[in-house]
């Protein structure tokens, strides 16, 4: 069963929020016998009108969990579209069998969906990458009782009980404090302001499409010279100089010592003069 399968009429809460919460609000709430009853015809026949019944008695509660969310500034109803999502994914996995209401199992669901909604879009620049971050995102702005930055003792109190390292939370504390920055002027900027956009200070040398051929250019006539300068050695030296430096996997002095057998002291003096005369030849080339 996908959620794509678990349509709820014409209700979605981007058209009108305050019709669709009155909407949802007036669906009636299944008792544990019923909601037993439709949790075993999804999950022994795959009854999907069974599933729109358990989803649709569970949209108020969605609504009450994405309220909470209400302080990112994100609009209302993509937080509660987000929270549906994770309904319908807990209606999808909920087992009647294990005796607990599926209020209690799609909590989590619903959270996790609207967690990740948050976290994609609260800032443009992810702010929480790591487990550790995420779980200070959603409890340092809690935690924080007032603007100014936190002592070194509110710190230690934090990260004991969110059983993380000071220093982590020191760091997404700067991190909430921070700010997103557009990369190109604003169309509301004035003309004194408009300077620091930073398209005006980060220009990037290497993307002139002149200097890109120039380099292009030049990589190539140097790959060419080195390829004529190792065809003027002798096979041996121009083995050894192949095998020690231009393959992953290099050969050591002793190594090639045994395939020719001599010493691994010839081999080094073989390479040291192999390497002189290639100097000469793309040197002789660069000055012509």
């Amino acid at each position: 069963m996908s959620t794509s399968l678990l349509p709820v009429g014409h209700l979605s809460p981007g058209h009108d929020l305050n019709g669709y919460i009155q909407a949802v609000n007036g669906i009636p709430m299944l008792t544990a016998e019923e909601e037993r009853e439709l949790a075993f015809r999804l999950h022994e026949e795959g009854d999907l009108e069974a599933a729109r019944r358990l989803v649709l008695s569970h949209l108020r509660f969605v609504v009450h969990i994405a309220r909470s969310y209400s302080g990112y500034g994100l609009p209302q109803a993509d937080l509660i579209q987000e929270g549906n999502v994770g309904l319908m994914k807990a209606v999808k996995r909920f087992d009647p069998n294990q005796g607990v209401r599926l209020v209690s199992f799609a909590v989590h669901w619903i959270k996790a969906e609207i967690h990740e909604f948050v976290l994609r879009n609260w800032r443009i620049v992810k702010i929480a990458t790591t487990k550790a971050q995420r779980k200070l995102f959603f409890n340092l702005r809690s935690a924080k009782k007032r603007l100014a930055w936190l002592n070194n003792d509110e710190v230690d109190a934090i990260a004991r009980d969110l059983d993380v390292k000071p220093e982590v939370v020191r760091e997404m504390e700067g991190r909430l404090a921070a700010h997103d920055a557009g990369f190109d002027v604003s169309p509301s900027e004035d003309e004194d302001a408009a300077y620091q956009a930073p398209v005006h200070y980060l220009d990037d040398a290497g993307a002139d499409p002149a200097v890109q051929l120039e380099d292009s250019d030049w990589e190539d006539d140097a790959s060419r010279r080195l390829k004529m300068a190792l065809e003027s050695l002798d096979e041996r030296s121009r083995d050894i100089l192949q095998r020690r430096w231009l393959v992953d996997d290099k050969a050591t002095l002793h190594e090639l010592a045994d395939v020719y057998g001599v010493s691994a002291e010839r081999i080094r003096q073989l390479e040291k003069n192999a390497m002189m005369k290639i100097r000469q030849q793309l040197g002789g080339a660069l000055a012509a």
